[in-house]
């Protein structure tokens, strides 16, 4: 049986496990996935063990998107031109494929939610793996302006500096992104630690969207910001993580799988688990 994992620390938050058991008895495939809590000081080493148990492909998480980056020998478009991996794919030569989904499944939850980019004003909070990931797709989109703000703002300047090509970007320090964005999306890992992040309430206007990354059973750290801003246009990041789970699953085993009943599926296991 075909082996795949999704690593990262934390990792026991994770429901990717379910998301692709989902997709293999949609699409008749069979294979296993689970969970690997990974050191943070040895991503490297629990890679090559899975490699060397049979793993053929995995996911990661937070932190290390970039770490997979430098262990991939070969890297997909996206990956390259974001700077960072979140789906590994093992190739017959044992080694590892590099490719970044998450910025696909970011646009594709967003247009699902009918949240507007084209000519919106757009804020990204944080400068990791992640923002990495959906900046060219975001920017595909043609909003007016997308700022990327960051604690610390060398690495918003690099972003801004490595994806202006694409787009208007800019950067921004995270305590003084700016006033009035319509959309705001929240790629730091601080709602993992359930911590709130330090912004003023005029980073939004009434009619703001947000959009957190991230995903629990509860409502996130972020999303109770901006309900206590009076923004009622809240989403989590459940539908990004099924979007760039499916987009994982066909890369492994060329078979497109049905976002919309896994999504569903999923939502109910949360509520449900509350």
């Amino acid at each position: 049986m075909d082996r795949y994992a999704v690593i990262g620390n934390p990792i026991n938050h994770s429901q990717s496990p379910f998301i692709h058991s989902c997709f293999a008895r949609q699409t008749g495939q069979v294979l296993s996935y689970e969970r690997l809590l990974a050191p943070l000081d040895d991503f490297a080493g629990s890679l090559e063990g899975f490699r060397l148990e049979g793993g053929k492909g995995c996911n990661i998480t937070v932190p290390f998107k970039t770490q997979a980056l430098a262990l991939a020998k070969r890297l997909s478009e996206r990956a390259e031109l974001a700077g960072a991996v979140n789906t590994l794919q093992l190739l017959p030569d044992g080694r590892w494929l590099g490719d970044n989904t998450d910025g696909a499944g970011l646009v594709l939850d967003l247009k699902r939610l009918e949240v507007p980019l084209t000519g919106a004003r757009v804020l990204l909070l944080g400068a990791g793996g992640a923002a990495r990931g959906a900046l060219a797709p975001l920017l595909a989109e043609k909003p007016t302006e997308l700022v990327v703000a960051n604690r610390t703002r060398a690495r918003a300047d690099e972003l801004a500096a490595r994806f202006s090509p694409l787009g208007n970007i800019v950067s921004a320090p995270l305590e003084a992104p700016g006033a009035g964005f319509d959309v705001i999306i929240n790629s730091t890992s601080a709602s993992l630690q359930g911590e709130q992040l330090a912004l003023d309430g005029d980073v939004c206007h009434s009619h703001s969207r947000v959009y957190d990354m991230m995903y629990g059973r509860e409502e996130t750290a972020f999303l109770c910001w901006a309900r206590e801003q009076g923004l009622e246009q809240r989403y989590d990041g459940l539908g990004m993580l099924v979007g760039q789970a499916a987009e994982s699953f066909y890369l492994w085993r060329g078979v497109r799988p049905d976002i919309m009943p896994v999504l569903t599926a999923l939502r109910v296991k949360l509520e449900s688990a509350t």
